[in-house]
């Protein structure tokens, strides 16, 4: 996107193209106007048009500019935290809620893919969180209980049964989780715009919101070149937040993160890597993601930005890593490399704020976008459109909260992500 290769990478070479959309000129009126052509915001404008709302969303740049054309591709229950923990730490009843929804969101996701038949690449065979050591595989363990007992489809593989699955490595153990799965997530981002659009809802893009006025009982969303009136806003830019709402960026941790993807491997390392396609990643406070495009392509990440010498580290890094995780593919090269950037909340848990006068916003997915996005794009939409209360929302209504020493603790996770990578590539 934007001539740029280091942005999207595999997604954007294989994704099928965008729908067609033009920046906004003029001006214009709606019921609702959705600002980010993001999961969150395409999933609103989406359930908004089918409830029959007049929907107007802009789009700074193009559908899935930010985390929602940029991130691993899977898509998973929950949020990072774990399930215990939600209920001390929201309260009743929005701990439960929140991790009922959530533990529901896969399927929310698959449900809109087939109902919408949104080519993404689709794999349902689960993912694998992969232990590292001891300690993570008590942290598996007791993560697994958690969920188990809410009813959840997940089992916890021994060290054996971990590296059939994945077909190589020296993991523990691993959490299988039934639930969840993998995506093309640029490809289910234009495909969320396609059924929006097909549903009624207009979208611009290239229109970023540069200014907002309330006159009592509406808004108005300035752009360079138009804007939009309407009774309600929906501000869905969380990580890449700017412009009259900027203040969601400023409670935000960016914390880079990176791919790379192989050419397509040949059958026999196809077949021994992942044998069934679920996706994985690793226990690591640094972690590793790994899994397969539909072409046989392995897409390998970790924390990190490609840009300066941290492309050098990285690439090299990965490149040892993935020998090391499966030594067939020594000499292996990576076709494609992109990354992008996850919003890091102060607890790792989302949002909701309510910035103004109806104006309302769910933020800070904390590495967790699709499932989480897709979700909370449908509560926005139930809610503007009076189908549900504030009280049933999964999420307390809270302020926004400014994270002190945010420019150093982004320094921090960026340098300290390329130290890591270093000194690992050295042994």
């Amino acid at each position: 996107m934007r001539n740029n290769p280091a942005s999207h990478g595999l997604w954007a070479l294989t994704a099928p193209p965008a729908p067609d959309t033009t920046p906004l000129t003029g001006d214009t009126v709606a019921d609702v106007i959705v600002i980010g052509g993001g999961y969150t915001g395409l999933s609103s404008a989406l359930h908004l048009a089918e409830g029959g709302a007049r929907v107007a969303l802009l789009e700074a740049s193009e559908i899935g500019f930010g985390g929602s054309g940029r991130n691993v591709g899977l898509v998973n229950a929950g949020m990072w935290v774990m399930p215990d923990t939600l209920p001390d730490t929201l309260g009743a009843p929005f701990g439960e809620r929140l991790i009922e929804q959530l533990g529901r969101g896969p399927q929310k996701v698959f449900d809109l893919i087939a109902k919408h038949g949104i080519e993404c690449e689709v794999e349902r065979a689960g993912t694998l969180h992969c232990a590292v050591g001891h300690k993570g595989l008590q942290e598996i363990e007791a993560r697994a209980e958690q969920w188990q007992k809410r009813g959840a489809p997940v089992l916890v593989l021994n060290a054996e049964e971990t590296r059939r699955k994945v077909g190589g490595g020296h993991y523990t153990g691993a959490l299988l989780d039934k639930r969840a799965g993998t995506i093309q997530p640029l490809a289910y981002a234009r495909g969320l715009a396609s059924a929006a659009l097909t549903a009624g809802a207009r979208i611009y893009t290239q229109s970023e919101a540069v200014a907002a006025q309330h006159n009592g009982s509406r808004w108005r969303i300035g752009t360079k070149k138009g804007s939009v009136d309407a009774e309600w806003v929906i501000v869905a830019t969380d990580a890449y937040s700017k412009g009259p709402w900027s203040q969601i960026r400023q409670e935000q941790i960016h914390l880079p993160y990176f791919n790379f993807a192989t050419r397509a491997l040949p059958d026999d390392l196809r077949i021994s890597i992942l044998p069934e396609r679920q996706g994985a990643w690793d226990t690591r406070e640094v972690l590793s993601s790994f899994r397969f495009d539909r072409s046989g392509r392995l897409v390998f990440g970790s924390v990190g930005a490609l840009q300066g010498v941290g492309e050098s580290v990285h690439r090299a890094w990965a490149q040892r890593s993935l020998r090391k995780l499966f030594p067939g593919l020594r000499g292996v090269e990576f076709e494609t490399g992109w990354f992008g950037m996850i919003g890091m909340t102060s607890d790792n848990l989302p949002r909701f704020h309510k910035l103004d006068h109806n104006v309302i916003a769910f933020s800070g997915y904390n590495g967790r976008g699709i499932a989480p996005g897709t979700v909370f794009g449908g509560v926005l939409a139930s809610y503007v459109l009076g189908q549900i209360a504030e009280s049933d929302l999964p999420l307390p209504v809270t302020d926004v909260e400014q994270q002190r020493f945010r420019a150093a603790k982004e320094a921090f996770y960026t340098t300290g992500a390329q130290l890591v990578h270093l000194v690992e590539s050295w042994f």
